[in-house]
């Protein structure tokens, strides 16, 4: 993919106004998306849903400028990136009427191969949703190697399902409602950028995007058409696990929900989900595989986890790791900032790059300390 094509394929998901099925509509009508910015106003205005002040905005290609910035970024951090009409754009996303025009991924995972098992529930999970969630994730490791896990990054049974799921070597996608310069909730960045080694971070968002509250229901919808099967744990009669369970069921994936106790506050939305014929009651990873009849499978013919192949570092990321070598037991953001010269705003981007590669580790209060 040239910068130039990709330039345009960036361009239109910035278009204010038009989503991303009007954009599919409009690739179509013009027949491709660099086509679509060469168009001349009056023909991009008799388009159904254009009209003029739509074609106006296209003509004005001002969403380019920022287009070529983000494939500076794409470039610099080694984001993998998916058009809706590339081969290796998941294919169960295709499927879905609403999906993004690009996905931006950073991390190890095939998108299109395996059984994939999305996780969700609600952030004030029990300790008993917990527990169901790992032994969930246990059981499809011994009996489904080839699962892979896909969940929020968010508090409660998300993170629970992303650490559990690593714990037991199956691979786990964290969809972000964000761009992939940042970790949100910044307490999650040790499990996300483990999970860069067997797994990813994926997203539709750009960088410099904020985690707003609005970005995590348009997230939910690529949780729920990713999967094979939505598993829902624990859940309120209101919230993003339920939200994802309607996306889920509008895109007939199979949903599944654990039951709780009528008088259990979070167990009242998985309940409900069950006695309105809007998910299948589980009780194990057993119940799933002859829901969805999967066979069992033998957890020795899992595929083997390959090391990250130590990465060549620039001469600034040198320079940090010479000074984190000198500091064995960890130096603090500021303090390496002043070291080695540089705004900290720079030295923060770079080590949570450094981190995605596995060099470097973040303690609290923002120590670093080399584990390479």
């Amino acid at each position: 993919m040239s910068n130039e094509t990709l330039k345009y394929k960036i361009g239109i998901t910035l278009i204010k106004g038009i989503g991303n099925n009007l954009a599919k509509n409009l690739i179509a009508y013009i027949g491709s998306v660099e086509g679509v910015f060469r168009e001349k106003q009056q023909n991009l205005a008799k388009i159904p849903g254009i009209g003029e002040v739509l074609s106006a905005e296209i003509v004005a290609q001002n969403v380019l400028a920022r287009a070529e910035e983000e494939i500076e970024f794409i470039l610099k951090n080694k984001i993998q990136m998916s058009y809706f009409t590339d081969r290796d754009y998941p294919f169960r996303l295709k499927e879905c009427p609403d999906s993004p025009i690009m996905i931006y991924t950073k991390g190890n995972c095939n998108l299109n191969d395996g059984k994939f098992v999305g996780i969700v529930g609600t952030r004030s999970a029990t300790e008993t949703g917990k527990d169901n969630c790992k032994k969930l994730i246990a059981d499809l490791s011994n009996v489904q190697p080839n699962s892979i896990i896909v969940s929020g990054l968010a508090y409660g049974i998300d993170i629970c399902a992303h650490k559990s799921a690593l714990e037991h070597g199956l691979p786990t996608i964290g969809v972000i409602g964000h761009g992939l310069d940042r970790i949100y909730p910044a307490a999650h960045r040790t499990t996300a950028v483990k999970l860069l080694q067997n797994g990813a971070l994926l997203t539709e968002f750009l960088s410099k995007t904020n985690p707003d509250r609005q970005n995590f229901v348009q997230r939910n919808r690529i949780i729920a058409g990713l999967c094979d099967a939505l598993v829902v744990v624990e859940s309120a009669t209101r919230g993003g696990a339920l939200i994802t369970a309607e996306i889920a069921n509008d895109y007939n994936r199979d949903v599944f929900a654990f039951p709780g106790r009528v008088t259990d506050e979070w167990s009242a939305g998985c309940n409900a989900l069950i006695k309105n014929n809007k998910a299948s009651l589980i009780e194990s990873a057993d119940d799933i595989l002859r829901f969805m009849n999967w066979e069992k499978q033998d957890s020795t013919s899992a595929p083997i986890i390959q090391t990250a192949l130590f990465l060549d570092l620039s001469d600034e990321e040198q320079a940090i790791v010479g000074t984190l070598r000198q500091n064995p037991d960890g130096i603090q953001l500021n303090e390496l900032a002043i070291q080695l010269e540089k705004p900290i705003s720079k030295i923060s981007s770079m080590l949570l790059e450094m981190e995605f590669k596995g060099i470097v580790k973040c303690l609290p209060g923002n120590l670093y300390k080399i584990i390479k």
